[in-house]
């Protein structure tokens, strides 16, 4: 029988940071209407897809809860039979937690948390969105950096914006703002990225003037402006110059901060230690440089996407991270974040030589079916009164999925199969089939009917030359993804207004809450006559 964790003694692991992780096994859309601080979202018919790299150490505690749904208990099963020896389910779940500390709305709490934490202390310049429209009409010495993945930016950005990621700020700027007289406009969709991108270009020192647009391209909306659509401007690497600048002020920073940068012996301890503590290595370049050399075991986690939504890669809270870089720029900043947060994080020194990766590792668990249960995308017409269930997440069933087939919720498979139409065979599908392996034994043990998987999935489909359709039929409810306000372009303003009131309100929140253990370092005296830094939310 699997065992339980109390609310009080899970919150003591955060205080005293000892290794524990907090996966929440509902769907998206739930577990955004209220969460602890440090859940992760793992809806249980993707934890085999998803856990294994948010939870690399399978002796790792770990603590799975629902709300009442039943989830909890499936999802421990599921982690015990990946090999996960320390499982345990929250007594009472949600509602039991409740009764101790802050339950959060929305997604990527931490980092959002954080981020307002960081402009309350050290008083993050910003201007509102008239302010800076009215800039951008009348002068011309300003750049706009736009701290927000690229795809977001080509999708909706300021005028006269051009991307800069928020890890490779401080990396590139000194070509991108080469006068100190130039005005730099710092913006993101909503708050976080823009405070913070705006925050480390200030303690990197540069010498321009630099704000945040207040609120981002919500406050810019909701101020009747235009965005504009499609652009496509990003900020080319640094010259030798730039780069030097970048470094110098990246390492005084660090150092400031108290970053370790480790050699090759301290490396090889934390290697040798990750069966004892979880060690995560997080490439923080580019996700194009990453794809074209990186070292062995370096995942993908561009720095600005790091620091902004930490609980999409980091798993354990009481964790060690290595970051790595080839500029001496990037990790450095990154981690100066992340320490701040209350991560035991280090920066790889240049002269470590580490083997290249030869091919990228997995980062899920594969599943293995038995062929008879598997059909050719051109065989499945042979079914004759087959239906087929899509594992899809909605938005991505929205967009095609096979002709006639039907959205089920992975959590509710076994409750919803029976919803479907018909008496013959069940095929199971998701965009590459994987997600439909994980889930066929559930599935078999949940109808009387055959389950079948679409071998390759939707993918495969596609591959063969075979038509999507657009025509939703819902077996489950879609609440599978929770729609953030501040993505895309068609957004409701009150929805919009709504979030920043949130945003706003999340420092009270977690004084209130006590566990965070984050501490905003300050400006070193010389530069700000103050303390060298402040701790605070513990």
């Amino acid at each position: 029988m699997t065992k339980t964790i109390s609310a009080r003694d899970l919150r003591d692991h955060w205080r005293d940071d000892r290794e524990i992780a907090l996966l929440d096994v509902r769907e998206e859309g739930p577990f955004s209407q209220g969460h602890p601080l440090f859940a992760l979202s793992v809806p249980v018919s993707e934890i085999e897809q998803k856990v294994p790299a948010l939870i690399p150490r399978k002796s790792a505690p770990v603590v799975v809860y629902d709300s009442g749904e039943g989830y909890a208990g499936r999802a421990a099963e599921r982690l015990t039979a990946l090999g996960y020896t320390d499982v345990a389910i929250l007594e009472g779940g949600l509602s039991a937690y409740a009764g101790h500390g802050e339950v959060y709305i929305d997604v990527n709490v931490p980092s959002k948390a954080f981020g307002e934490l960081v402009e309350s202390i050290r008083h993050t310049p910003s201007l509102p969105a008239p302010d800076v429209h009215r800039i951008l009409q009348t002068e011309n010495d300003v750049v706009v950096l736009d701290a927000r993945r690229f795809e977001e930016f080509n999708t909706m950005s300021i005028p006269r914006g051009r991307s800069v990621p928020g890890g490779e700020l401080v990396y590139r700027i000194n070509d991108v703002a080469p006068s100190p007289d130039t005005l730099v406009i710092v913006n993101c969709a909503g708050r976080t990225r823009s405070i913070i991108g705006t925050q480390s270009l200030i303690d990197a020192g540069i010498p321009n003037r630099v704000v945040a647009l207040r609120n981002g391209t919500i406050g810019w909306t909701l101020a009747g402006l235009d965005l504009a659509k499609a652009r496509t401007e990003r900020a080319e690497a640094p010259s030798s110059a730039g780069h030097r600048r970048a470094r110098a002020n990246a390492e005084r920073w660090a150092a400031h901060v108290g970053v370790p940068v480790i050699g090759a012996q301290d490396y090889e301890r934390l290697v040798a230690e990750r069966y004892e503590r979880t060690l995560y290595r997080l490439d923080v370049r580019t996700p194009e440089e990453h794809a074209a050399a990186h070292p062995e075991s370096f995942v993908s986690a561009p720095g600005g996407q790091l620091v902004q939504a930490t609980d999409e890669w980091l798993g354990v809270r009481g964790a060690r991270i290595v970051l790595y870089d080839d500029d001496g720029v990037r990790a450095r900043m990154t981690a100066s974040w992340l320490h701040q947060m209350g991560w035991d994080v280090s920066v790889l020194a240049d002269d470590v030589e580490l083997p290249p990766a030869r091919s990228e590792e997995p980062r899920q668990v594969a599943s293995h079916v038995d062929a008879e249960r598997e059909i050719e995308p051109r065989d499945l017409a042979k079914l004759g009164d087959a239906v087929v269930a899509d594992l899809a997440r909605s938005p991505a069933y929205r967009a095609g999925h096979i002709p006639g087939a039907w959205f089920v919720s992975g959590p509710e498979l076994a409750r919803d199969l029976g919803a479907l139409p018909g008496e013959g065979p069940v095929v199971l599908t998701s965009p590459d089939g994987a997600l439909a392996a994980a889930n066929l034994r559930l599935a078999t043990a949940s109808t009387k009917r055959t389950v079948h998987i679409l071998k390759g999935g939707t993918a495969a489909w596609q591959a063969a030359g075979l038509p999507l359709d657009t025509a939703a039929r819902w077996a489950s409810p879609p609440q599978d993804v929770y729609k953030r306000p501040y993505e895309g372009t068609d957004n409701q303003n009150d929805k919009m207004q709504a979030y920043i009131d949130w945003e706003l309100q999340l420092v009270a929140q977690l004084a209130n809450d006590g566990i965070s253990r984050f501490r905003v370092v300050r400006a070193a005296p010389a530069e700000s006559g103050g303390a060298g830094f402040s701790e605070a939310a513990e």
